[in-house]
C-alpha cells in the first residue's frame, strides 16, 4: 500500500507532461464510461503492487490517476477542454473544484480499481472483436527505442437510407387480470434509429517500440478494433516479435553472435571490433589463445530492460577458421613449434 500513497502524492505536485486524452488512449469526445473503462484497465497495467520498484510504470501511474481525476469530473473536463491546465490551475488557486484543489479521494481509486458496481454492466454492452497484429519489430528499434507505421484498414459504421430498431430493451409491466389479481407482463421496446452499414477505410497508425520489449507484449489502441453496431468497438492490438537479424540473436535479456577468426589469431591473439545495434564500437580482441567454440560474456552489452536503465549481457561464440590443408614445409615448422 506504500507504492499507492507514494503514487497518489506524487499527482497532488506532478504536471502531466501529455494531453490528458493521450494519457488515458481515448477521443477527445470520449463518454464518461469510457473514460472509465480506458482509466481501469491503464491503472491495474501500471499499478504500483504489479510494478514493485518501477519508477517508470509508477510515474505512469500517477499520471495515469491525475488525466482521469480531471476528465472524470465534469466541472474539470469543461475548464480542460476550454483553457488547458493553465486554466485548471486557477480555477484550483481559486477555491473551485472538491475541496477546493486538484486533491484525489483514495477511495474513489479503489472504487474505480477494483468494481464499484460497474463490472456487471459492461458485461451486458455488446463490444466488437479485438483485432491482433503480430508486429515484427527490428533489434535496432528494440535496442534504442523506435516508431513503425502500419497501413490498418477495417470496418466503419457510416449512415445508410431507412431506419432500424435500436436500443431494444426489455420492460416489464403489470396487468390487472381480476379484482386485487395483477400479472406480470414483459415485452421488448425499441427505438427507431437511423440504418447505418459498414464501410472499409484504411489508414496509416503509428506504433511506439518501447526500449527493451519483449516477444508477446502489446502495443493498444483503445477501441479502434472491429466495431459493434449498437455497442462498443474492439481494441487494436500490436503484438510485438522480434524480427531476425543478421548479426545478433536474441534471447530474453541477452544477445548472442558468433565472430570468425583464424587459426593464427586463435593462436597468438588478435585485435577486433564489433559494431552494435547502435554503432558504437566494442573491442573484442584477446591476446591470448582462443579455443574453438570458446563464448566470452561482455557485461551490459545486452538489450535494455523494459523500463529500466540495466541492460542484459552480450555472448560471443569464436570459430576458428582451419586451413584446408598444409604443404610439407608447413607441416615441418608447425611440428618444430609446437611439437
Amino acid at each position: 500500500m506504500l507504492f499507492l500513497f507514494c503514487a497518489l502524492s506524487y499527482t497532488l505536485t506532478a504536471i502531466a507532461a501529455k494531453n490528458y486524452y493521450d494519457v488515458l488512449q481515448v477521443p477527445k469526445g470520449a463518454s464518461d464510461e469510457q473514460i472509465k473503462r480506458a482509466y481501469r484497465k491503464l491503472a491495474l497495467k501500471y499499478h504500483p503492487d504489479k510494478n514493485q520498484g518501477n519508477e517508470e510504470a509508477n510515474k505512469k501511474f500517477a499520471e495515469i490517476n491525475n488525466a482521469y481525476e480531471v476528465l472524470s469530473d465534469s466541472e474539470k473536463r469543461n475548464i480542460y477542454d476550454r483553457y488547458g491546465e493553465e486554466g485548471l490551475k486557477q480555477h484550483a488557486a481559486t477555491g473551485g473544484g472538491k475541496g477546493g484543489g486538484m486533491g484525489m479521494n483514495i477511495n474513489d481509486i479503489f472504487s474505480n480499481l477494483f468494481g464499484g458496481g460497474s463490472a456487471e454492466e459492461e458485461e451486458k454492452i455488446a463490444k466488437g472483436d479485438d483485432v491482433i497484429v503480430e508486429l515484427d519489430a527490428t533489434l535496432e528499434d528494440l535496442y534504442m527505442g523506435g516508431s513503425l507505421k502500419v497501413w490498418r484498414e477495417k470496418n466503419v459504421i457510416k449512415p445508410a437510407p431507412g431506419k432500424r430498431d435500436c436500443n431494444c430493451r426489455t420492460e416489464v409491466y403489470h396487468r390487472q387480470i381480476g379484482p386485487g389479481m395483477f400479472q406480470q407482463m414483459s415485452e421488448q421496446v425499441c427505438e427507431k434509429c437511423q440504418n447505418v452499414k459498414f464501410e472499409r477505410e484504411g489508414y496509416f497508425v503509428t506504433v511506439d517500440i518501447e526500449k527493451g520489449m519483449q516477444d508477446g507484449q502489446e502495443v493498444l489502441f483503445y477501441e479502434d478494433g472491429e466495431p459493434e453496431i449498437d455497442g462498443e468497438p474492439g481494441d487494436l492490438k500490436f503484438r510485438i516479435r522480434t524480427a531476425p537479424h543478421d548479426v545478433f540473436r536474441r534471447e530474453g535479456n541477452d544477445l548472442h553472435t558468433t565472430v570468425t577468426i583464424t587459426l593464427v589469431q586463435a593462436l597468438v591473439g588478435f585485435e577486433k571490433r564489433l559494431k552494435h545495434l547502435d554503432d558504437h564500437l566494442m573491442e573484442i580482441g584477446s591476446k591470448g589463445i582462443t579455443r574453438p567454440k570458446e563464448v566470452r560474456k561482455f557485461k551490459g552489452e545486452g538489450m535494455p530492460l523494459h523500463f529500466s536503465t540495466k541492460k542484459g549481457d552480450l555472448y560471443v561464440t569464436f570459430e576458428v577458421l582451419f586451413p584446408t590443408s598444409l604443404s610439407e614445409d608447413q607441416k615441418k615448422k608447425i611440428k618444430e613449434i609446437l611439437g
